[in-house]
């Protein structure tokens, strides 16, 4: 049975809300939020990949000299190009035509569809989330940071470009136990966050976001009350304005990040790859550095959190199913000014 009339009500609603949709996406994440502001959320229109220019080596025909030496004009290979696959997810809304005939008139229906489409939205954000924060193994999934800001930086393929064989695209790694000598605690917090920012420090670029889970967060917290600096963000400042609990550390905001969504225990948890059950949010006791000039969000133009069409019509019950959808991925420019600390 078709519905030509709810069909029109559900797709206007939806459009109706998808700009804002995306918006708010950008506004759910700590990450994505930062990339917003710095213009790196940009669409692409199509292709059989997302290809990411890379600026990975100096020109070799750099040379001191003096009166009339020969000067090196050799070609120099400085640029190349990493190749992300195009990602995919969607979240159904569905009405049946009991329920149609239930909420009947269009208000009705609208109030009907309200909640449910914010039930969907809500749960689009959040499996966004986590898969930004994943290590991308889930089929289909986006890159995550676990992938782009690996804690065994020489190992995998990012970007069609393996880690093992080109150093310039390993990211930076410290361990609180392998380089620090011992777990994170509130007293060595600090100490082990200085040694990882000076690897990242190049010139005047640095990074500038630093988010964290609920350990990592906690205790560099309780390191800055211990000495009666902090700098708590709440109602000012960039994340602060966005309701995110953020305090500073040299020039990068540091952010929480896992929160609600930190606990292994999380009531609303996402499928891995294996079956099991994974927490949104940043991994258990990471920081991560990020150089968010050079990480960046691509979603396809025609495919950033819409409705799709044509309508889903099931051809043996009486219901009627909306997809919202999105295409793209997260992509990375530059690894070895992004770093990573961990607790192992």
């Amino acid at each position: 049975m078709a519905f030509p009339n709810l069909s029109e009500i559900v797709t206007t609603t939806l459009r109706s809300r998808t700009g804002e949709l995306a918006d708010n996406m950008s506004r759910n994440n700590a990450l994505l939020a930062r990339l917003s502001r710095r213009g790196k959320i940009k669409t692409f229109s199509g292709g059989r990949t997302i290809v990411q220019e890379l600026n990975y080596a100096n020109n070799q025909t750099f040379q001191w000299y003096s009166g009339y030496q020969t000067l090196n004009i050799a070609p120099s290979q400085t640029f190349s190009a990493a190749e992300y696959p195009i990602r995919q997810s969607a979240v159904a809304v569905s009405i049946s035509g009991l329920e149609e005939l239930q909420n009947s008139g269009e208000e009705a229906i609208i109030d009907l569809l309200e909640s449910r489409i914010e039930n969907a939205e809500d749960t689009f954000m959040n499996g966004m989330s986590q898969g930004i924060y994943g290590d991308g193994t889930v089929t289909g999934s986006v890159n995550g940071l676990q992938l782009l800001v690996a804690s065994s930086p020489s190992t995998g393929i990012v970007g069609g470009i393996d880690r093992a064989t080109w150093t310039f695209w390993q990211n930076q790694a410290y361990g609180a136990v392998t380089n620090g000598g011992a777990a994170a605690t509130a007293a060595n917090i600090q100490q082990y966050m200085d040694s990882l920012w000076v690897t990242l420090v190049r010139g005047r670029d640095c990074p500038d976001l630093i988010v964290a889970d609920n350990n990592f967060y906690k205790l560099y917290w309780q390191s800055l009350q211990a000495i009666q600096r902090i700098a708590s963000e709440n109602g000012s400042g960039e994340h602060g304005a966005l309701g995110y609990q953020s305090l500073k550390y040299n020039t990068a905001d540091v952010v929480l990040d896992g929160g609600f969504q930190g606990f292994s225990t999380d009531p609303l948890p996402y499928e891995t790859s294996a079956g099991t059950s994974a927490v949104g949010g940043a991994p258990a006791n990471t920081m991560y550095f990020l150089n968010t000039k050079y990480i960046h969000w691509r979603p396809h133009a025609r495919r950033n959190m819409v409705p799709l069409d044509p309508d889903r019509f099931s051809v043996n019950q009486d219901a009627m199913v909306k997809l919202m959808g999105w295409a793209g991925n997260m992509t990375l420019s530059n690894a070895f000014l992004q770093g990573v600390l961990i607790n192992t």
